[in-house]
């Protein structure tokens, strides 16, 4: 894949801002609503530009298909999770284009131990908000979720430069 232009290697950062503007008084949350999700980190443990590539992928598709959830908390600020939205669907377009067109099918398929931990990840995710009803407090919880998600893509983008 090819490196990420300099304007990009903020995006980790940038987003995590717009993360904090989303909901700038965040709901304090409870203890005994921590979700139980664990991300497998090793994935993150690679040399190999094209398995940071993929991983960065799926976790942008993710993070995008759970924040722009109809169910999103009311006290979210639209207009900063519309910006952080639109960032990730650039992001998203950008590590699409990284990978060859005769390649889409394998692209889609992926690393299938990769895809299935990170499929596993955020479908714990979407069973705790489930399981708190879409609570703003459970949404508290995501958001942090997604920003360790932030700090790993960061990660893989330096792998991949």
């Amino acid at each position: 894949c090819s490196p990420l232009r300099l304007h990009d290697s903020a995006f980790a950062w940038d987003s995590l801002q717009l993360l904090r503007n989303m909901a700038p008084s965040p709901t304090q949350p409870c203890p005994q609503q921590h979700a139980p999700c664990s991300f497998p980190d090793t994935l993150l443990d690679t040399n190999d530009t094209q398995q940071a590539a993929h991983t960065a992928l799926h976790l942008l598709q993710h993070l995008f298909d759970t924040l722009s959830s109809p169910s999103t908390p009311a006290h979210w600020l639209h207009t900063a999770r519309h910006d952080l939205l639109n960032q990730l669907q650039h992001h998203i377009h950008h590590l699409e284009r990284c990978f060859p067109a005769d390649a889409a099918r394998l692209h889609r398929r992926g690393p299938r131990n990769l895809h299935l931990s990170i499929n596993k990840y955020f479908g714990c995710i979407q069973h705790f908000l489930q399981n708190h009803t879409y609570s703003p407090r459970a949404w508290d919880h995501v958001r942090l979720e997604a920003h360790a998600c932030f700090q790993r893509i960061h990660r893989l983008t330096r792998t991949m430069r």
